[in-house]
């Protein structure tokens, strides 16, 4: 015990010693080894910490391995139009998440935090939609709350819980109060308990945020449903396409990759080049009539002929 006490004795006055060489006072020297100490098992924790794969290996090798379940991805649609395939997307990765959890033997529900503004535009999650697509109504929760800030402290309690799988923030647009700060914390807190957070932004601009991905994304065209003969049934409409550009990365530029989302087996494909065009005299699934082509008709206006003035009624 004496050989210990004096070991440790030495050891303080030469950090004492460096501490002063180096013109920091003891203190800061010992918070800055706690510091490196904490960095280096949360680098160690990164390492062993499983990612979420998507199942396609360019895609998987442009994300280092897939999607991180302890930060934040960011599913950004550019218009509103496209809020649909942004969702779409939150979704799948979601059920995607539910077949590897369940592969694991944890049953954890996904809470999903619809911003107000963008539930007004978009609409809700619809249960028998989700089941189609591949979720568990009966683990899926949804939360509605009035205003923003009331969304970013729900968001925040959920993730700190660890209650839940995964965490779905949808919010449109690039408010103010939904900053930079805000993703910090947000991000802070998903990494404290290996918890990821995906964050669905409906109409929205590029910014400055502490996701580890940012992916872009737009709907594509469908192709025919499959038959297990390796025929196509025509007329029907195939498993939803994403066209998803990888904005923010390491990678030095964008990424762009189209992908197939089947809900049955839970599991993405790649698709090379879609095949939109029909069969030779074959319609769409809701045909109408077609119109003739105008002919017989002037090629230029008519010149406006004289301006006569008319008499007074009075």
């Amino acid at each position: 015990m004496a050989q210990t006490a004096l070991a440790r004795e030495r050891l303080f006055a030469l950090r004492e010693t460096i501490a002063r060489l180096e013109g920091k006072p003891a203190p800061a020297l010992a918070a800055a080894e706690r510091e490196a100490l904490a960095e280096g098992r949360e680098r160690r924790q990164e390492r062993i910490l499983p990612r979420l794969p998507f199942g396609v290996e360019p895609f998987d090798d442009a994300l280092e391995g897939g999607l991180q379940l302890d930060a934040i991805t960011e599913f950004r649609a550019a218009r509103s139009g496209d809020a649909g395939a942004a969702s779409g997307l939150a979704m799948a990765i979601a059920a995607r998440l539910q077949k590897q959890e369940e592969d694991t033997g944890r049953l954890l529900p996904l809470l999903w935090i619809g911003d107000a503004v963008g539930s007004l535009e978009a609409g809700r999650p619809y249960a028998p939609g989700l089941k189609d697509f591949g979720l568990k109504p009966e683990r899926f929760f949804h939360a509605a709350p009035r205003k923003l800030e009331d969304a970013l402290w729900l968001a925040e309690a959920a993730i700190e819980s660890a209650a839940f799988s995964a965490v779905v923030f949808e919010v449109r647009g690039n408010p103010l109060h939904f900053g930079l700060t805000e993703s910090r914390r947000l991000s802070l807190r998903a990494r404290a308990v290996h918890r990821p957070l995906f964050l669905v932004r409906q109409a929205g601009e590029e910014e400055a945020s502490s996701a580890a991905f940012r992916l872009h994304v737009e709907p594509a065209p469908s192709d025919l449903r499959p038959l297990p003969d390796g025929s196509r049934l025509s007329g029907s409409i195939g498993n939803p396409i994403f066209r998803l550009t990888l904005e923010k990365s390491r990678n030095p530029a964008p990424l762009s990759f189209l992908l197939e989302w089947n809900p049955h087996e839970r599991e993405f494909l790649p698709v090379n080049e879609p095949s939109f065009a029909r069969p030779p005299g074959e319609q769409s699934a809701h045909s109408v009539a077609q119109l003739s082509a105008s002919a017989n008709g002037p090629h230029r206006p008519q010149a406006m002929g004289s301006v006569l003035a008319f008499e007074r009624a009075s």
